[in-house]
């Protein structure tokens, strides 16, 4: 306990398979109402983050994290955001660093792990605009992310933080790393290897590092992470950096109310990504499994336009205020 067994989600007609699931948001889904205000902030090895803001005002606020080669405007940060905004919440959606449209200035990258930046957001947050009430929540890498930094932190946590919400969480990265280098999910590495080393090239442009240049040799998502993110983030190869940053070795210290929400039929999930064993022995943490969803889908046809993780992950964090 708590494992939610029987989830209220039911995918609509025709649109029960994963892959339709994952890519018709991506494709079609355009979310209105929601305006940002940018704000940049100095992390403290002078680096930048730029964070997006859509506040009403509120005393409390939602901290979004994307997920991989993702940002804010991308319409599930749009969309949950809106959710949040319409029950009396800012939000703040935190862009990784190069995730803004320009690259970030040291040779570091941001990662699935890399629980500093969304720290820093945090305390930056409170800091400006003296939120009373903090729920942190995440998509995919973002989630992981997220799960990670509430595991860490466990009981010495932020008293402001009151939740923490994980969609569509690859909890191990090495299983989740095994199920994208499947051939059915040939279409989405290949996508996000694309942009990768776009941003890398790029990055490499303006800051020269020792790190190989023969990008021909980058055939997938796991040669780019043994040649660019492992190595310019400490780690020793690419299986280093997914055992050590994965949300599942920590979710287990996890000390405040957290939901997971994954999809059984997740085509990057791999059944690492799963954690019961972990939501059994700890009663912060709620793993809701749906049958159906895909990858960051969840599609609902509501007449406010919301989906349903949106509507759940709310009223999540307003029960847990």
């Amino acid at each position: 306990m708590p494992v939610i067994e029987r989830s209220t989600y039911k995918a609509p007609f025709l649109l029960g398979n994963n892959h339709i699931q994952t890519i018709l948001p991506t494709l079609f889904r355009k979310v209105k109402g929601v305006s940002y205000i940018r704000e940049r902030i100095d992390t403290p090895d002078n680096d930048f983050i730029d964070i997006d803001i859509s506040s009403i005002g509120s005393d409390r606020a939602v901290v979004l994290s994307h997920g991989l080669e993702g940002d804010s405007g991308r319409h599930y940060m749009k969309g949950m955001v809106r959710a949040f905004n319409r029950r009396g919440w800012d939000g703040i959606s935190f862009n990784f660093r190069g995730c803004s449209g320009e690259p970030n200035r040291n040779q570091v990258t941001y990662h699935s792990g890399k629980t500093e930046d969304l720290h820093t957001v945090i305390e930056h947050i409170l800091k400006t605009r003296g939120y009373k009430s903090v729920t942190i929540a995440g998509f995919s890498l973002g989630a992981n992310l997220t799960l990670k930094y509430a595991g860490e932190r466990g009981k010495s946590i932020l008293p402001q933080i009151k939740s923490a919400i994980g969609i569509s969480a690859p909890c191990d990265l090495v299983s989740s790393s095994v199920e994208i280098h499947k051939n059915k999910n040939y279409i989405y590495s290949k996508r996000f290897l694309i942009t990768l080393i776009e941003k890398m090239k790029e990055k490499e442009a303006l800051s020269p590092t020792s790190l190989t240049k023969d990008y021909s040799s980058i055939k997938t998502l796991g040669d780019f992470d043994d040649a660019f993110t492992a190595p310019l983030n400490g780690f020793k190869n690419a299986m280093d950096y997914w055992e050590k940053c994965s949300s599942k070795r920590y979710i287990g210290g996890t000390a405040i109310p957290t939901l997971i929400l994954n999809a059984k039929d997740d085509p990057i999930l791999g059944p690492g990504c799963f954690p019961y064993e972990e939501a059994e022995s700890n009663s912060n943490l709620f793993l809701e499994v749906t049958e159906k969803g895909g990858h960051m889908g969840f599609i609902t046809f509501s007449k406010n336009g919301e989906f349903w993780h949106e509507t759940r992950a709310a009223d999540f964090a307003e029960s847990h205020l």
